[in-house]
């Protein structure tokens, strides 16, 4: 009898006993006998100087995903970037090559990109990007991708970018895409939320939050009581995953 090829994959990041990626893979391995001497595991490590330390004592891993705060962090470590990993400057896959290199691919921006396509319709323009973390530089390159132009919102006021002060009606006029790339809202702060004049949300407004846990954050319920149409991170999510998984195995 011929021994079971092991092989490992896992989540990178910080605080991450709620991950999505980890259930998903499980299950997905628990279903069919092709991936007999699968796993997945959590790599939760409070910074990213813990990262060579894994791949040293993890052998049989194969590829990883990462998740805040390390999207960005994690590039120097890491032997090559694809090109659209390379142009989003943050990565949420690793994949081992035959060669034992590493190799950073962002796949966030498809997940994303995929999952906000059925929602569009003509007047969607223009989207704001809640957040600049890592996150927020996928959905950027998925909305330019798509012909939509973005502006990015954060506390403070930069160079292209706007703080929450400056949201007015005209802005939500202007606006008709509002999408939440920080982690304000996610569980267990799940009575947090950003803070945007709700009032002005209207039909014609889509509101995204790329949180997943819990389902409905409170953003998307102030959002939906306005009339908004309203998606969570969930569709996301698989739809990276399955790329992810992809990537790995070709």
């Amino acid at each position: 009898m011929l021994d079971t090829i092991r092989k490992r994959f896992g989540l990178l990041g910080r605080n991450i006993s709620y991950s999505f990626s980890k259930g998903y893979f499980t299950e997905k391995f628990s279903k069919d006998e092709l991936f007999e001497g699968c796993t997945y595991e959590n790599f939760d490590i409070p910074e990213i100087t813990a990262f060579p330390e894994i791949i040293k004592n993890t052998p049989d891993l194969k590829g990883m995903n990462v998740t805040i705060p390390y999207k960005e962090v994690v590039i120097p470590y890491l032997d090559k970037l694809s090109k659209k990993a390379t142009e989003i400057g943050a990565v949420n896959t690793i994949k081992f090559t035959k060669k034992g290199k590493l190799k950073g691919y962002n796949t966030d921006y498809y997940g994303f990109m995929k999952s906000l396509e059925p929602l569009l319709q003509p007047h969607h323009k223009k989207a704001l990007i809640l957040g600049t973390g890592g996150a927020s530089k996928g959905v950027a390159y998925a909305l330019k991708e798509l012909g939509i132009l973005y502006t990015f919102v954060s506390r403070e006021a930069k160079e292209g970018i706007i703080d929450y002060d400056r949201i007015n009606a005209t802005t939500f006029d202007n606006y008709q895409i509002i999408i939440n790339s920080s982690p304000v809202g996610t569980s267990p702060n799940i009575d947090a939320f950003p803070l945007l004049p709700y009032e002005y949300f209207t039909q014609k407004h889509i509101a995204y939050d790329l949180i997943y846990n819990p389902a409905e954050t409170q953003f998307l319920k102030k959002a939906a009581a306005q009339g908004a149409q309203t998606k969570n991170g969930q569709d996301m999510l698989v739809f990276q995953a399955e790329k992810a998984w992809r990537i790995w195995n070709k």
